[in-house]
């Protein structure tokens, strides 16, 4: 947790200083007009200019993840009318764990101005508005302006403005707008889908699309917007918002879509994304990216993913072993080689559906089960980053996996008979288990955003494709001689495959270094060089009784490195240890400051981004909550989200004109100690601990 806040901290001290006390104003604000003047009934457009402080960002009409829009209040003439500001395409601020919208350098936020009809040319008209903002760097400021701009009322339209008209022309020709885009969006297990296609799209450069919401709920703005370009558009797969919490979605999804250098309004209906959203075509059945797939292709896919299991190595030499035996009755009794093979396919499928039946279950039981949905949580993406690591060195030879069952399924097939063949097929699919995953991950996913119905179908096709070659030869054991004999190829093939697991993995450790941070990365990284040794303790325990030897300790020693390499990346982390607070008065700082307490004020606001990261890097801390126990400190919290005369007194006695302003009240009396913007957990809890020894 140091680590990242020392990051953050990085971060947030790399922006250029800017002044943090007395009344500095950062942004520099007027009204300016489009033309020159403004006829009777005419609609012209006048902005509010800012000119932002280097350094320093104002908020667009949804803030993000903290921050507060501009906001402006008229105060026209009767018959005067002004709309809502036409507000440019804003920037992404980041800042530590949070996403932001907003302004930087200088920006005008055009106004439609409408006179009346019975406006009278050669009078003069002074439009008046107070104009508030919140300003933001390392500190967050609340500014206000009292705006004044007075035009002619002229007979006929006036001419533009020489210096602003062309601006705020620009300004308002680059605006979103709507271009016939048709969005829709739907709720996946991985995220929200949602596909935008049109005319527009076609051809342009979508690596960099973004999309902003109007709305703050819909969805999580710090997470990446993963992008699929198609023939007519593209689709982003946003995480969810509180919007979709509780099995809820909102009626529709609106706001900004950026292109490269255009941007555009959309609103979205909920609904499937079209096949033209995204280059893929029909989406693929993938549980991770919540692809929406008929049923019937549903179900050509699983047949599909079914027959390609039967040239993993582990389920080969079963298949084979059977086949072989089948083909003993060449010539023979053919009946009971039929009667062998279907009972071997109806062992494969009745295995899948009781599979399918457990899955359908634990999800009717309301457990959270579906691939995609499981991706959107770091411990178990951590896990599953360690399992394919441990899956591609089993393909890499360095362990074995499954060999006592497939000699158990040796010894079934020994027996003969149709239950024999029935337990083998039963046994092949338990033995294809550590291989099938790269495989049955896709029917999975989709199959458990299902019915029972077409979850049981999806896995029923499945298992069929399993089956069909073995059950194919049973029906025709002349096509025995055409199946590819084992040999050393099924070795080089095995090790091949170890690199598509290692990719995964890889893939993985990247997942969760966008949802938890470089922090969990490191521990992702110790944790599989442990899981490498766990598995070449277990190969060597492996050869070692292979050669009549006892591996007894090697095995343990493996064994437990896999768990502790398991708990390293699910292990709850101190991140989340809320501080009880009270609310700030000045009257209560002296009741408690008269009591003898250490007393710890936070002058915070919500729309203030350094004060959500402090609260999330430092005061959130199982450390810094222990240290205020032990020294039975007071904390108030001075909110400041809604103006309030008492804390900006405060702040202003304390040489701040904005928040973050954080203060420790020692036991012995005294003034308050000012700790810095940027906090970490050690800067508070050695505060507390010097503040109780005062």
């Amino acid at each position: 947790m140091q680590f990242l806040a020392g990051v953050l901290l990085a971060l947030l001290m790399a922006l250029p200083a800017a002044a943090q006390t007395g009344p500095a104003r950062h942004v520099q604000a007027e009204l300016v007009s489009q033309r020159q003047g403004i006829a009777p009934g005419e609609t012209i457009h006048v902005a509010l200019r800012q000119q932002i402080q280097k350094g320093w960002h104002t908020y667009w009409r949804n803030s993000g993840d903290s921050g507060e829009a501009t906001r402006i209040k008229w105060e026209l003439p009767a018959g005067w009318q002004a709309s809502d500001f036409v507000w440019p395409t804003p920037r992404r601020v980041a800042v530590g764990p949070l996403m932001n919208y907003g302004y930087e350098g200088e920006v005008l936020l055009p106004v439609a101005l409408t006179a009346p009809a019975n406006a009278r040319p050669g009078d003069q008209v002074t439009l008046k508005a107070r104009a508030s903002f919140l300003v933001c760097a390392e500190i967050c400021v609340p500014e206000d302006d009292d705006l004044a701009l007075t035009l002619p009322v002229t007979p006929t339209p006036a001419p533009q403005d020489p210096k602003w008209g062309g601006r705020i022309d620009r300004t308002l020709a680059k605006a979103p707008k709507p271009a016939h885009l048709s969005a829709v969006f739907q709720p996946r297990p991985a995220g929200v889908a949602l596909a935008v296609t049109g005319a527009a799209l076609k051809g342009a450069n979508v690596a960099d699309a973004y999309f902003f919401p109007f709305d703050a709920t819909v969805i999580d703005h710090a997470k990446p917007q993963a992008i699929e370009r198609g023939p007519d558009g593209l689709t982003l797969t946003l995480a969810p918002g509180y919007s979709f919490q509780g099995g809820r979605q909102p009626a529709a999804m609106a706001g900004v879509l950026a292109v490269g250098d255009k941007a555009y309004q959309i609103s979205a209906a909920p609904g499937a994304p079209p096949t033209g959203a995204s280059g893929l075509g029909p989406p693929p059945a993938k549980g991770a990216a919540g692809a929406d797939l008929g049923l019937a292709a549903a179900a050509v896919f699983a047949l599909l993913g079914g027959l390609i299991l039967n040239l993993m190595p582990c389920v080969f030499p079963i298949l084979a072993m059977k086949a072989a035996s089948l083909a003993g009755h060449g010539g023979g009794d053919h009946a009971a080689a039929r009667r062998q093979g279907l009972a071997f396919g109806a062992g494969s499928v009745a295995t899948f559906l009781v599979l399918a039946g457990a899955l359908i279950a634990l999800k009717a039981a309301g457990s959270a089960i579906g691939w995609g949905f499981q991706l959107q949580s770091p411990p178990v993406v951590a896990v599953l980053a360690l399992l394919m690591l441990t899956v591609a060195l089993n393909l890499s030879g360095l362990f074995e996996v499954g060999t006592s069952l497939q000699g158990a399924g040796s010894g079934l097939a020994s027996r003969g008979g149709t239950l024999g063949a029935f337990f083998t097929g039963a046994l092949a699919v338990v033995v294809a288990a550590p291989c099938t995953a790269p495989f049955m991950g896709p029917a999975l996913g989709w199959a458990l955003t299902q019915t029972p119905v077409a979850a049981l179908t999806v896995f029923l096709a499945l298992g069929v494709g399993f089956a069909a070659p073995f059950v194919l030869v049973a029906f025709a054991p002349a096509l025995l001689s055409r199946l590819p004999k084992p040999g050393p190829w099924m070795e080089v093939f095995r090790k091949a495959l170890a690199f598509p697991m290692y990719g995964a993995a890889a893939w993985l450790a990247w997942v969760l270094a966008q949802q938890a941070g470089p922090e969990d990365l490191a521990k992702l990284f110790a944790a599989a060089v442990v899981v490498a040794l766990a598995a070449w303790l277990a190969g060597l325990a492996q050869r070692r009784a292979a050669a009549g030897g006892k591996p007894f300790v090697l095995t343990a020693g493996a064994g437990v490195l896999a768990a502790l390499a398991v708990a390293a990346v699910t292990w709850p982390q101190d991140k989340t240890a809320e501080l009880q607070s009270e609310p700030y008065s000045p009257a209560r700082v002296a009741e408690l400051r008269a009591q003898g307490r250490p007393v710890f004020v936070n002058y915070t606001a919500a729309w203030c981004v350094s004060c959500q990261v402090n609260d999330k890097v430092a005061l959130s801390t199982h450390a810094v909550a222990q240290a205020f126990a032990r020294h039975k400190v007071a904390y108030l919290k001075a909110d400041w989200t809604k103006r309030d005369a008492t804390i900006a007194a405060e702040l202003a006695s304390h040489g701040r004109a904005g928040v973050p302003l954080y203060l420790v009240y020692g036991t012995n009396g005294g003034e308050g100690v000012i700790l810095p913007s940027i906090l970490t957990p050690d800067i508070v809890v050695k505060a507390v601990e010097a503040a109780d020894r005062s």
